[in-house]
């Protein structure tokens, strides 16, 4: 648990314990969610409120979908963000939970989730300016979330067009569509998320019980369109995903076409040839031809001619 203390205008402070919400300022209380299930414990008697047990059991929750709900002394707001890991393969994604009161924001989430490190990082060295509402601090970790998955856009691109490169280019002995599968469920569920992100927060903005200032508005909005841009893109990269499959599996279906077609060309040829040589396979002990002098060797050029004369024909007709 971390306490810190911030008072616009002063650096924030951490406090070891607290008893009480101090006189000016907000307090910041980070739970990990593994090490606090009690955190409720702690934090009513700050706030003289009861908080639902429902909220809690969704704040203890780390597969809970990105939500929004409140009462009359607090807002909940559950976002996912994007594990420690900066690479999308696979997409790692850690839940949290804040807990909106009026001078206290209270975070339940998993150790390593570095969004709310990070805040902290930027909040005691000055990045960050201390903030004078719970909302403003709410909107700084989620401004932290929305802007790992801004940077994952560009390992997604690299990494797909890789991988369509390689499914395209005739050239490539490995044809790796399947791994261009596993990538199109990754674009997916973050067009998924992106989705249930942007439907919390628009619920929040709805049924928030506090008063936005101006300058709180024009941070939310840029919150969404920097989620709707995540979705967008991830709707994007799936379809350009469809398009290389498909273009794949048109691309051998063309190529078997023309294996059959090529096949078929030379299965013609041969039928007469075939026709030919077994009309002198057959055992009638009177056959003019058996006894021709040259009459192997005008066999021979009748099926050469045969042959030649079909061949050209089928060139002639563009069938191969």
């Amino acid at each position: 648990m971390d306490i810190f203390h911030l008072i616009p205008g002063q650096s924030p402070r951490r406090l070891d314990r607290v008893d009480e919400l101090p006189e000016e300022g907000l307090l910041w209380i980070d739970f990990i969610r593994s090490d606090h299930q009690d955190w409720p414990a702690i934090v009513q008697p700050l706030v003289d409120a009861e908080i639902d047990v429902e909220h809690i059991s969704d704040s203890l929750n780390g597969r809970h979908p990105p939500f929004f709900d409140g009462t009359g002394d607090y807002d909940m707001l559950i976002f996912e963000g994007l594990g420690p890991s900066d690479d999308p393969f696979p997409l790692d994604t850690r839940v949290g939970a804040m807990f909106l009161f009026d001078r206290l924001l209270v975070s339940v989430r998993e150790a390593d989730a570095p969004s709310y490190t990070q805040v902290q990082q930027r909040l005691a060295n000055g990045r960050l300016k201390c903030p004078p509402t719970p909302v403003l601090l709410a909107q700084f970790i989620l401004d932290a979330m929305v802007d790992r998955y801004l940077k994952v856009r560009e390992v997604l691109d690299t990494r797909l067009t890789a991988l369509q490169d390689d499914l395209l280019d005739p050239a490539s002995p490995t044809k790796q569509w399947r791994p261009l599968l596993a990538a199109r469920r990754v674009v997916r569920r973050l067009e998924s998320l992106g989705d249930a992100q942007h439907e919390a927060l628009d619920a929040w903005r709805r049924g928030s019980r506090f008063d936005w200032t101006q300058g709180e508005e024009v941070r939310f909005r840029d919150i969404v369109e920097h989620v709707v841009r995540v979705t967008h893109h991830a709707g994007n990269l799936e379809r350009d995903v469809e398009s290389a499959i498909d273009l794949h599996f048109a691309a051998m279906g063309y190529r078997t076409n023309r294996i059959m077609k090529l096949l078929t060309v030379i299965s013609a040829i041969f039928f007469p040839l075939n026709f030919i040589t077994s009309l002198y396979g057959m055992n009638f002990e009177y056959m003019p031809e058996l006894h021709w002098r040259h009459g192997y060797f005008l066999v021979l050029g009748l099926l050469a001619s045969t042959a030649a004369v079909l061949l050209l024909w089928f060139r002639q007709r563009r069938f191969f």
